[in-house]
């Protein structure tokens, strides 16, 4: 089956992971898509397989390995975070470049994660793992103090996090997390109670290559904790390359990177700088969730999806032009994640509000994250957010003002039936 391009594949290229595509088809590469679940996960919208060679959906390893094996790929990598350990489990057989299978599930379990790192000397939090709610909250009583986090093991976009103020609301916490299912659809047979880290949070995207690594931006995140526990993101913004805490946040990121075998590929980190330094809350071995392709070459000169395929198809070039160094801050840069408090079935989408929004000053682009049909309920993660906007600028002013309007505009996006008339 081998022709003359390059083959590279993608697993589980959901959300963000959808931009991995054309990058690599514009460098001349054709794609294979595996889908690690026997259905496309029903937390996210499905990818579009039209533009890939081949698509296979997993079933036993070797066979997914022999199937793959005629194609005779040059690279395997996770589109989004349920691909992670498959694409390590691939790619050791396949003879590509790979992060190996050794610390594989450290890249995943966030209990595992942070011992890696602890073990390795980093500034990590104080941790402990059980599969009773007492247990956590006896940790939490006798060890930690308060606040703790409660949280499962193996999701992502702040799912099943609760920052708990005593006791009670520790066992609210983990009996919510135990026997409930993931995003991914993973059920939580365990939860993980973390001591709370003080300080700013910041989040450390990279690109790597045979150990080396291009810092493609450090934004610092701006929550909001709702009286419930759970900490919803807001804004995000971008920091220069010299600014502050950004040289530590990559020096830390790096050593983290190192401790977990992350020699490959893209990866999105987040990390709280407390008194006593930069400390993990976890690492994503895939791009960021934020990633508009266009909207980062604009602000910091590049993007993840892009520099992942060169580091893959020229890797030589990379490692010359990019391993080593750090990204430039073009302008002033915000990602909006926007949250609601409406419940109900969405009905439609009024436009004009929309081409309100998007004629902001500052607005460079947003996605509508709910189709007609679809349900909108409170905001307490990511996945219930509403919308993503991008807004970049010569002025932070002028982004701030844009943010307020964004505020004003949000919740008249959507037209609803509310739960309560049904």
């Amino acid at each position: 089956m081998q022709g003359n391009k390059p083959v590279v594949v993608l697993v589980d290229a959901y959300t963000s992971g959808k931009y991995l595509l054309p990058e690599f088809t514009a460098l001349g590469a054709e794609t294979v898509h595996v889908q690690s679940t026997p259905d496309f996960m029903p937390s996210m919208p499905a990818p579009d397989l039209s533009g890939y060679r081949a698509t296979i959906v997993h079933e036993h390893l070797d066979r997914t390995v022999e199937q793959l094996a005629a194609y005779a790929p040059v690279a395997v990598l996770a589109g989004q975070e349920p691909g992670v350990e498959l694409a390590d489990l691939l790619s050791e057989p396949l003879g590509v470049p790979s992060n190996r299978t050794t610390l594989s599930a450290a890249r995943r379990d966030k209990y595992r994660m942070i011992e890696t790192l602890r073990a390795a000397g980093l500034h990590c939090a104080d941790q402990f793992v059980g599969d009773d709610a007492a247990q956590l909250r006896d940790w939490a009583e006798q060890v930690a103090g308060y606040p703790v986090v409660v949280k499962p093991l193996k999701s992502a976009a702040g799912d099943g996090v609760y920052v708990c103020a005593d006791s009670a609301a520790v066992l609210a916490a983990a009996r919510a997390v135990l026997g409930s299912d993931t995003i991914y659809g993973e059920t939580n047979r365990e939860a993980l109670a973390q001591s709370y880290l003080r300080g700013e949070e910041y989040v450390i995207d990279m690109v790597s290559y045979s150990g080396r690594r291009y810092v493609c931006g450090v934004w610092q995140y701006h929550k909001r904790l709702l009286r419930n526990g759970r900490n919803i993101y807001d804004w995000e913004h971008l920091l220069g390359p010299d600014e502050g805490p950004v040289p530590e946040l990559i020096a830390y990121v790096d050593r983290a990177l190192a401790a977990l075998g992350i020699d490959y590929g893209p990866t999105h980190a987040e990390a709280i700088l407390t008194p006593e330094g930069p400390a993990l809350v976890e690492v994503g071995s895939r791009i960021a969730g934020n990633m508009h392709p266009r909207f980062h070459d604009r602000c910091t000169g590049g993007n993840q999806a892009t520099l992942t395929a060169l580091a893959h198809l020229e890797p030589e070039r990379f490692l010359a032009e990019y391993a080593g160094r750090r990204y430039t801050k073009r302008e002033e840069a915000v990602c909006c994640t926007t949250s609601t408090g409406l419940s109900g079935v969405v009905t439609g989408v009024d436009e004009q509000v929309v081409a309100e929004l998007t004629g902001l000053e500052t607005v460079f682009g947003l996605n509508v994250k709910i189709e007609p049909g679809g349900r909108i309920r409170p905001t307490v993660d990511l996945y219930s957010s509403t919308m993503r906007i991008f807004l970049s600028g010569p002025s932070a002013d002028a982004i701030r003002r844009d943010r307020r309007c964004i505020e004003e505009l949000k919740d008249r996006v959507y037209q609803i039936r509310p739960d309560e008339c049904e």
